[in-house]
């Protein structure tokens, strides 16, 4: 899905089997005038209704639900064109279910006690399009999970990686270092407008959501 309009404030659905963590997101995110809290849902089996009702840019979602966890739910959302962003909350750093989500097409996660400032920046961010887990995050949240299918992961992002042109890897090696659209500009000689390009033909080609899923394309293809 693409960000709201200029002027337009972010619309935020909030997904969380706890009443008083649905009230406090609620609270935090309503004081801020560029943010609107649409609806809130208290399982994943209520997200699907709630999107094509509100039609949220963003959505934060809880990652351990008891009827439709958040994995499933941000599987099937993603899979869906247009699909707003997710945001997974959790109260773990290292945890299998926000690496998956993450593969699944997440713009990040968020921990519970985020502080409020926080919380509200890192909704701003994906607001505009902009992934808020850095490569360096990434990497130690790869490293601290175990995970099958190891070889099998490679031999994809080789294959997808082999799928670009050149300077589309240096693209996408430069996005996986978590370099900006600026600093990727100024490092390969090129203007913003042309990495933005780049960029767009990286997730086109490989079939990926967002700079989040190109940085583990990399690090999978071994190349960080």
């Amino acid at each position: 899905m693409s960000s709201p309009p200029p002027g337009q404030p972010i619309r935020v659905l909030i997904v969380d089997d706890d009443a008083l963590v649905r009230a406090g997101l609620s609270m935090i995110l309503g004081g801020a005038g560029d943010i609107t809290v649409v609806g809130e849902a208290a399982d994943g089996d209520e997200v699907p209704k709630m999107v094509a009702e509100h039609r949220p840019d963003v959505v934060l979602m809880d990652i351990r639900m008891s009827r439709v966890d958040g994995l499933t739910a941000t599987e099937r959302l993603r899979a869906a064109v247009p699909a707003p962003e997710v945001v997974i909350l959790t109260t773990f750093h290292a945890d299998a279910q926000v690496l998956r989500a993450l593969r699944a097409g997440a713009a990040g996660f968020l921990l519970k006690d985020t502080p409020p400032g926080d919380l509200v920046a890192a909704v701003r961010k994906v607001g505009a399009g902009e992934p808020i887990l850095s490569p360096v995050v990434t990497r130690q949240l790869i490293a601290h999970v175990s995970e099958g299918g190891a070889g099998s992961r490679r031999e994809r992002a080789l294959s997808l990686l082999a799928g670009l042109s050149e300077r589309e890897r240096e693209v996408a090696v430069a996005v996986g270092q978590g370099r900006s659209n600026a600093e990727i500009a100024t490092e390969l000689y090129m203007s913003v407008a042309t990495v933005k390009a780049h960029v767009s033909r990286i997730l086109a080609k490989c079939d990926l959501n967002n700079r989040v899923q190109v940085a583990l394309v990399v690090h999978d293809a071994g190349q960080l």
